[in-house]
């Protein structure tokens, strides 16, 4: 019991500390239990390397075993990089003040607790992790002759362990878990088992971190507003048009077309960061698809169905709805890669006329180099994940996200552990992590089809290598102008990558590169002027040489597409109000398909 007017006097009973221990104790048990009976029915299905991690790491001892030389280098400058460390953490102890041999990067916010600088013992931790992450990552990425996937492979999965072996990552080597620990007498502790324990249960056995009060959300009330209704919908898609807000609007509309691995509410979040309002603001007629979170109903659909089923349907419906045959479209991510199959196919058709513009949001095209997400794919991986699917006929969007998770593990896996588990913190309520963590399943058919001839084969860019919907697809048929919207730190689509379409397409073509990642660079409105944007109106081959020319830009890129994309809006018209034409409105935005969870 805590005293007045006594601060030397602990806020609780020793006896306190001693209950909490017993109750964490107990709930220890509880998880090894939970874990264990898991293991015990898995063991006899579950491959015991799933990710053919091992043969990487073979390889690369023996290379490095070839090379003994090099490992006494780097074995000698760490022992040289640890003696500087003593000597100036003992001087630190003698009260001298001593430069750091080695600093965290500034953006890295796993030390942003004062103790990490003020306290000589904490300050050493810190700088002897970083010294001792630093060997290992260059020990890893020095070694020679190994194949380009292997040394990715070995590299990103390195960057998991060194990630995961941060002290502040532990209660006894984290001050801030420290001191509420001691504050608190232990319950801290027993609250993030708590809360463990309640994601092991949400991910049914698995573990699936809680990022936000999914309870402070809900779609149509605080996420999703922007007014507009459904009025067409398939197996795959509704489509949603949006009640004009300005008299008049230019008279070709606007179709986004999101990717189908998240929902497309990213574009529409909250009235201040949302696109899809800001578009209407502008003018433009805006119609959104909203992809199916799809079950195992569903596990035969095809890529063609995407195709077929989502931007020509849509382009179908748009037409009934507003008289217009002619449509601009906007692809984010995914759905900028079925933009370009669409296109090239319409090409084909001699339909092209019928897409006056192409916006490409942090879009692939080329996955040659497609990043670290190409870690995951191999043959091996691809087996076991078709494997997976094939039993239920989806991938759980909840693999899909963790492995996006995994490309960003300090911000979007182990700050929580250390927040819920350690700290024992609820998770804050945020639109933008409730969003990413309403993930959405992928049909069996599909997702092979597409990791296969995308990222695996690369054959997309490979002329009529691909067949879809009944044409053989040739890129550089595409002659449709062209707005090309990537971001500096992507990690999802490498913006070097995604320049690579510059040299496939033809036709003009205006390539923006924005600051930022994947979401936060694109979600950028003006009013907030956060990031700014490059811009080259020269289109050389290599993207280093485009961004040595590039001129940066203040504030957001939605304005430099507004002005780009009037010169395809035509004329002004009337606004035109829903359930106007031939289709009626089914229901309110955000629809049905947005709102069904996994």
């Amino acid at each position: 019991m805590q005293k007045e007017n006594n601060s030397d006097v602990p806020p609780h009973t020793p006896n306190e500390l001693a209950e909490n221990m017993a109750k964490v104790a107990e709930k220890c048990q509880l998880i090894m239990q939970e874990f264990l009976a898991r293991q015990a029915q898995d063991i006899t299905n579950t491959p015991l390397d799933p990710l053919n991690i091992g043969s990487a790491f073979t390889e690369l001892l023996s290379r490095m075993i070839n090379d003994p030389f090099g490992i006494v280098e780097k074995q000698f400058n760490l022992w040289q990089d640890y003696m500087f460390l003593w000597q100036r953490t003992a001087q630190r102890f003698m009260g001298e003040e001593q430069e750091p041999v080695i600093s965290p990067d500034k953006r890295d916010r796993r030390f942003k607790d004062e103790a990490w600088e003020q306290s000589a013992v904490f300050d050493f931790l810190k700088q002897s992790y970083l010294l001792s992450a630093r060997y290992i990552q260059n020990s890893v990425n020095s070694v020679e002759g190994l194949e380009p996937h292997d040394a990715r492979k070995l590299d990103f999965y390195t960057r998991q362990f060194v990630d995961a072996m941060c002290p502040s990552n532990f209660l006894i080597t984290n001050p801030e878990v420290l001191k509420a620990t001691i504050n608190s007498n232990g319950e801290n502790l027993v609250k993030g088992l708590e809360n463990l324990l309640e994601d092991i249960e949400r991910g049914n056995g698995s573990l699936r971190i809680n990022m936000t009060d999914d309870s402070a959300f809900s779609l149509g009330k605080n996420l999703a507003l922007t007014k507009g209704k459904v009025i067409f919908r398939n197996d795959l898609i509704e489509l949603i048009q949006y009640e004009p807000v300005t008299k008049d609007v230019y008279k070709t509309p606007v179709l986004v077309m999101p990717a189908w691995i998240n929902k497309y509410y990213i574009l529409d979040l909250q009235p201040e960061n949302s696109y899809v309002k800001w578009a209407v603001e502008q003018g433009h007629t805006v119609f959104v698809i909203s992809w199916v979170n799809p079950d195992e109903k569903l596990s035969q659909k095809t890529f063609d169905d995407y195709m077929l089923e989502g931007p020509l349907a849509a382009m179908d419906a748009i037409e009934q709805a507003t008289g217009e045959k002619q449509v601009s479209i906007i692809g984010y991510c995914l759905g900028g890669t079925l933009l370009s199959i669409t296109l090239a196919w319409l090409y084909t058709k001699k339909q092209e006329h019928r897409v006056k513009s192409a916006t490409y949001l942090t879009t692939m095209i080329d996955f040659s180099e497609a990043g670290e997400l190409s870690v995951f794919i191999d043959e091996e991986q691809l087996k076991l994940l078709e494997n997976k699917m094939s039993q239920q006929g989806y991938l759980e969007g909840s693999e899909m996200a963790m492995t996006f998770n995994m490309l960003r593990a300090n911000d979007l896996i182990w700050s929580f552990v250390v927040n819920n588990y350690l700290l024992g913190k609820d998770p804050f309520p945020f639109d933008l992590l409730y969003w990413n963590s309403d993930s959405t399943r992928m049909p069996a058919n599909m997702h092979s089809f597409y990791l296969r001839n995308m990222y695996q084969k690369n054959q997309l860019v490979k002329p009529n290598a691909l067949t879809i919907g009944g044409v053989a697809i040739d890129l550089r048929k595409i002659a449709t102008p062209a707005y090309m919207l990537s971001t500096r730190e992507d990690h999802i689509a490498p913006w070097k990558s995604t320049y690579a379409a510059t040299q496939i397409f033809n036709g003009d073509i205006r390539f923006v590169l924005a600051a930022s990642g994947h979401i936060a660079g694109v979600i950028n409105p003006p009013t907030k002027q956060k990031y700014c944007y490059w811009i080259n109106e020269k289109l050389p081959k290599s993207a280093d040489e485009w961004l040595k020319e590039a001129k940066e830009y203040a504030g957001s890129w939605w304005s430099d597409w507004n002005n780009w994309q009037k010169q395809f809006a035509g004329e002004k018209v009337p606004a035109r109000s829903i359930g106007s034409g031939k289709l009626k409105p089914l229901e309110d935005a955000p629809g049905s398909y947005a709102k069904v969870k996994v």
